[in-house]
């Protein structure tokens, strides 16, 4: 045991070093989060401590004037007592941390003491003179950041509790008829999860289960204390169930994977319409965007918050799948977007469009050279029907360049146009015009804008054109050669003139205002192509911060961007029920964040989800086709062989 003792030492004096000279403010959870049988763990105490739980449980033996710290009695050991492992550390800490349990923080620690000996008086009047040699730590009278004690296990009777000091809590039985008096020295409410129900954690509590679980919860409640259920089980979904059911104390003995769980919670739910997603103040951000998109402003947690579900379009389904001629495409592609993202955004507004398509392919996203593809690889992927390499755009190895769906389109005679909410130079839209090794050339991509052949590009991005590396005043070129330039979507006119749109509204991040931007972009840019190519047009239309969200790891902004991409499609089917000789193709180019459903609410839409990584996923795309020879895209494929299914029916 010496081993352990060092062990426990050293990382004492760490902590100490860690987390005494520097300012830490204690997580803020939705829950407060009780560590169970800490002395199971390597380091007692500092693992829960380390994690800013609110609550810490010690189990005691008083035995020779001395507390042990153990489960079992044939499990004591001199060395691991309740000084060296949690009195001294908590001494330690409050000294370093200016009489508070963490530096710059209001929040308090609580610990739960489990008196494991028989003789609970003896015990208690031993613990309350050791303790009240601090009172700068434990007494909230003398500071009110005080360790908050709270005794359990061996509790002594009601009408004995004004025996000890008044700062010592006790733990309360539901089935305990109490005085005014004596419910106020009860600190907590623990009761036996296995007394009202008898599952594991798997699937959801049966109706009969619930029904006694929520009873004790809200028996404790209107005697104006908060509830923990011990012997519960312990993990995600059961978290996730006793957090819905207004539990107040998580009881835990994972405690790392609790608090992460809980942690940036924010981040982890979403519910259109309900007071009881809160407002949250603040940006949730990412570092994990390429060059021409690192300086996104990030996701205003605030302005995520819908009033009301986005409404949806069912399509007439007149011309879909028939064998008729196809003489325009809109191809709308998510950044980011996967099956997780569809299936959040669905259930939370009960129903999305790109859901009433009723055509349904399968698509591998594996780049060239990597398992793992980026927007370049993919996009480009998308946008030419060859397979590229990460980082390249619309570009083989050896730097020969893939003609491109716009490229083919032009050669057919139609305009093509280029949509993003996002910068025009980032890698998906810039596979639909642009080539380039390298996609952080943006002064290269954005040249190829010269050849002519987009007669609409739109988005953000104003600095691709104005104070480029290369002194090149795009715009004034681009003027020569017979663009427009406007910089709000307003300005997108069916004039027949060749127009760039960039506005910077675009490269912010959807809110509840501004929702609705990328489909009147799509609509105009539909309105615009349509009446000045009669032989038909192309459209690309990306949803680009679907992957912004999933980087950020960002739920709620995965929703609204979903939803606001979801609009854009509606528009595209509206058009092709008016047209009846429009293809619209829906997917992603990749999945971004290893996204994860944990459950929610048929009823209300409400959702807790989790992301996995900050990065991409291999994990295979829908794709979503409405229109004429729509069928055509059903089965599993590379996506690289969508462009390769446009061309073969364009060229029927």
């Amino acid at each position: 045991m010496k081993t352990t003792h060092f062990l426990v030492s050293s990382l004492f004096v760490a902590g100490l070093s860690l987390l005494g000279h520097n300012t830490v403010v204690a997580q803020q959870y939705p829950v407060r989060i009780h560590s169970h049988n800490d002395y199971k763990q390597t380091v007692p105490f500092y693992e829960a401590y380390s994690q800013k739980v609110y609550s810490i449980e010690v189990d005691l033996f008083y035995k020779g004037k001395e507390f042990y710290v153990a489960h079992d009695e044939e499990d004591i050991n001199p060395e691991l007592t309740f000084d060296a492992l949690y009195l001294n550390p908590i001494l330690s800490l409050y000294r370093h941390n200016e009489g508070r349990a963490w530096k710059g923080s209001d929040e308090k620690m609580q610990l739960l003491v489990e008196i494991k000996s028989d003789n609970t008086d003896a015990f208690l009047k031993a613990l309350q003179r050791k303790l009240n040699k601090y009172p700068e730590v434990f007494n909230p009278s003398v500071n009110p950041y005080a360790v908050r004690i709270v005794i359990t296990g061996n509790v002594p009777e009601p009408e004995d509790f004004d025996k000890y000091t008044s700062y010592i809590l006790f733990d309360g039985n539901l089935s305990e008829d109490y005085t005014e008096k004596q419910l106020e020295r009860v600190g907590v409410f623990s009761t036996n999860f296995r007394d009202l129900s008898k599952w594991n954690g798997k699937g959801s509590l049966v109706k009969e289960d619930k029904k006694k679980v929520v009873a004790a919860i809200e028996k404790a409640h209107a005697q104006g204390k908060q509830i923990r259920f011990w012997g519960a089980p312990d993990g995600m979904t059961a978290w996730n169930t006793f957090h819905m059911l207004g539990v107040d104390y998580i009881n835990t003995d994972k405690v790392e994977k609790c608090t992460a769980f809980f942690s940036d919670w924010h981040n982890k739910h979403y519910e259109i319409a309900s007071k009881a997603v809160e407002s949250v103040q603040g940006v949730t951000k990412t570092d994990r965007l390429d060059k021409t998109t690192h300086d996104f402003e990030g996701f205003k947690n605030e302005k995520l918050q819908l009033a009301e579900p986005v409404k949806t379009y069912v399509p007439s389904f007149e011309s879909d799948g028939t064998d008729r001629p196809v003489k325009n495409v809109i191809f709308l592609i998510g950044d980011g977007m996967g099956l997780a993202q569809l299936t959040a955004a669905d259930r939370v507004n009960k129903g999305l469009t790109i859901l009433n398509m009723q055509h349904l392919g399968l698509i591998s996203t594996s780049a060239k050279d990597a398992f793992t593809t980026d927007s370049a690889g993919a996009g480009s992927a998308l946008a030419t029907g060859e397979q590229n390499n990460n980082r390249h755009i619309s570009m083989s190895e050896d730097g020969v360049a893939y003609p491109s769906l716009t490229d083919f389109f032009v050669e057919q005679g139609k305009q093509c146009g280029v949509v993003t909410l996002g910068n025009v130079a980032d890698a998906t839209p810039a596979a639909f015009y642009g080539h380039t090794t390298e996609r952080d050339n943006a002064d290269e991509i954005t040249r190829e804008l010269l050849k002519g052949k987009i007669s609409l590009l739109a988005g953000s991005g104003m600095s691709n054109f104005k104070d480029r590396k290369d002194g090149v005043d795009l715009l004034a070129e681009l003027q020569k050669e017979g663009y427009q330039v406007v910089t709000e979507v307003a300005d997108i006119k069916a004039d027949g003139k060749k127009t760039i749109c960039i506005d910077e509204e675009m490269e912010k991040a959807a809110e509840a205002k501004t929702i609705g931007l990328l489909a009147e972009t799509t609509a105009r840019s539909i309105d615009k192509l349509s009446k000045s190519s009669p032989e038909g047009f192309f459209l690309m239309v990306e949803g680009a911060k679907i992957d912004y969200a999933g980087h950020s790891n960002c739920f709620p902004g995965s929703i609204v961007e979903t939803l606001s991409f979801d609009m854009a499609v509606a528009e595209a089917l509206k058009f092709a029920d008016k047209n009846g000789e429009t293809l619209v193709i829906v997917t992603g180019d990749h999945e971004t964040g290893g996204l994860t459903l944990i459950d929610g609410s048929n009823e209300t839409g409400y959702m807790t989800a989790l992301y996995v990584t900050d990065d991409h996923t291999p994990i295979m795309l829908p794709v979503f086709t409405y229109g004429p020879q729509a069928n055509k895209f059903i089965g599993k494929y590379a996506n690289y062989e969508i462009a390769r299914k446009i061309k073969a029916l364009m060229k029927k």
